[in-house]
C-alpha cells in the first residue's frame, strides 16, 4: 500500500521567482526579477573569511553565535539606533533572515493564533506562520501608494492576535515607513500583549537622506519586538545566509529554543570574517549612496519606456505600472517581458493572499550598471 501523505503546506507550489529564472535563462534574458547582486563583495571581506579557515576556525561556533560578531553588531546598533542589546542573551546570530523570521514565529505562535501580515508580503511570512499552526490575517497596504493604514491593522486585532509581520524598507514596493507610521503602530500596539516581528533585512538602502526607523528606535516597540537583519543584504553576499535577530532576553530564550533545533548554530569562518571586517569598515554608511546611484541610473532608462515609474524610497527594488504596455495580466506581462523583450520581472500580485492584480510588476536594480544598461536598451523598446 503506497502510504498518503497530508501535506503542511497544501497550497504552497513552485514560487513565481523559481519560474521566471528558469524562463530567464532559457531565453537569455536579463534577471532583474530575483533580489541578489550580480557583483562581488568587498574583497577585504573576503580575506577575513579567509585567514578564519587558516585559523581553524572551522569547528561548531557556539549555538547563539560567535561573542565578537555580537558584540560588534551591539555596538553598532547603539550607534545607529539608541539602543544597547546585550550580547550575552539579546542578539542571536542566524542562517539568513529568513531562518531568524521562521524561528521568531515558531518560537512564539501556538496553533490557533492570529498573526497580522501586511499584502504585499515578503513569501516566507505565510507559510511559516502555517507551519506553526497559527493563521494568517492579511490586511491590505493602501493600493497606489503602500503605506500602512491603521485603521484596518487595528480592525484585524482580535482576543487571538499573537503577533504583527511589519517589514520596512519594504520588499516588494520599496517604500519606507516614517516616524508617524512608527509612532502610530507603537501607540496601537501599546494596550495589547501583541509581539512584533520587525523585518529591516533593507536597513541600510534607504534614499534621499532620508534615515531608516528601525523598531530598535522606539522603546516601547523594542520591548515587543524581535528585529531582524541580513548580512547578506547589507554586504552583498546573499549566498553566505547569515542574518540576525535582536530581542529582549526573554523573547530572545524563547527565539533560542527554537534555534537550536532547527538550525543549531551557524557557519563559524563567515562569523569570525564578518566580526573582523566589522572592527574596520563601515561599508553599510556607503550604501544608501551606492544604491541610489544605481536607483536613479536605472529610473532615467525606464521614464523613456511607457513604464509608469512608483516611488523607490529604499531597498534595491523598482515598481513600474505596466496598464500603458497593453492589457496582459502581471504575470502574463512578465512572462511575455522575459520571452520577448529579454528582461525577468516578477509580478506584484505574487506576494498578494489573493493574486491581487493592480498592473505593477518589480524590477530588482542591484545589478552591474553593465547588466542595468543591457537592461534598460531592451526595456527601450517599450
Amino acid at each position: 500500500m503506497t502510504p498518503t501523505l497530508n501535506s503542511r503546506l497544501p497550497e504552497v507550489g513552485t514560487t513565481i521567482f523559481s519560474v521566471m529564472s528558469a524562463l530567464a535563462a532559457q531565453h537569455q534574458a536579463v534577471n532583474l526579477g530575483q533580489g541578489f547582486p550580480d557583483f562581488a563583495c568587498d574583497p577585504t571581506l573576503i580575506g577575513h573569511v579567509k585567514a578564519a579557515m587558516q585559523a581553524d576556525h572551522n569547528q561548531y561556533p557556539p549555538m547563539p553565535g560567535i561573542p565578537q560578531l555580537r558584540e560588534a553588531i551591539s555596538k553598532k546598533i547603539e550607534a545607529l539606533y539608541a539602543r544597547t542589546y546585550r550580547p550575552t542573551d539579546e542578539i542571536t546570530i542566524t542562517a539568513g533572515a529568513t531562518q531568524a523570521i521562521i524561528t521568531a514565529i515558531l518560537a512564539i505562535v501556538h496553533p490557533g493564533d492570529e498573526v497580522i501580515v501586511l499584502d504585499p508580503c515578503y513569501d516566507s511570512y505565510v507559510p511559516n506562520i502555517a507551519l506553526a499552526g497559527g493563521t494568517a490575517v492579511r490586511v491590505p497596504l493602501t493600493p497606489g501608494t503602500f503605506r500602512p493604514d491603521f485603521d484596518a491593522i487595528g480592525a484585524a486585532i482580535t482576543t487571538k492576535t499573537r503577533a504583527i509581520v511589519v517589514n520596512s524598507p519594504h520588499n516588494p514596493s520599496a517604500t519606507v515607513w516614517t516616524p508617524q507610521d512608527m509612532l502610530n503602530l507603537q501607540d496601537l500596539l501599546e494596550p495589547t500583549n501583541i509581539l512584533l516581528i520587525s523585518d529591516e533585512v533593507y536597513e541600510h538602502m534607504v534614499f534621499a537622506g532620508a534615515e531608516h526607523e528601525s523598531a530598535a528606535r522606539y522603546p516601547r516597540l523594542a520591548e515587543r519586538a524581535f528585529v531582524v537583519s541580513s548580512f547578506g543584504k547589507t554586504y552583498h553576499v546573499t549566498g553566505w545566509k547569515v542574518g540576525y535577530v535582536t530581542a529582549p532576553a526573554a523573547l530572545m530564550a524563547e527565539f533560542r529554543k527554537v534555534h537550536q533545533f532547527n538550525v543549531f548554530t551557524v557557519n563559524t569562518p563567515m562569523q569570525h570574517g564578518l566580526a573582523a571586517y566589522m572592527q574596520h569598515a563601515s561599508h553599510y554608511l556607503e550604501l544608501p549612496a551606492f544604491y541610489q546611484r544605481k536607483r536613479d541610473l536605472f529610473r532615467d532608462g525606464l521614464a523613456r519606456t511607457k513604464f509608469k515609474l512608483l516611488p523607490s524610497e529604499g531597498t534595491y527594488f523598482q515598481c513600474v505600472d505596466i496598464s500603458a504596455v497593453g492589457d496582459r495580466s502581471e504575470v502574463e506581462f512578465c512572462k511575455w517581458l522575459t520571452v520577448e523583450i529579454g528582461v525577468a520581472a516578477i509580478p506584484l500580485s505574487a506576494f498578494y493572499g489573493n493574486a491581487f492584480d493592480q498592473q505593477v510588476v518589480r524590477f530588482c536594480f542591484a545589478k552591474q550598471d553593465d547588466t542595468l544598461n543591457t537592461a534598460l536598451q531592451r526595456l527601450a523598446r517599450l
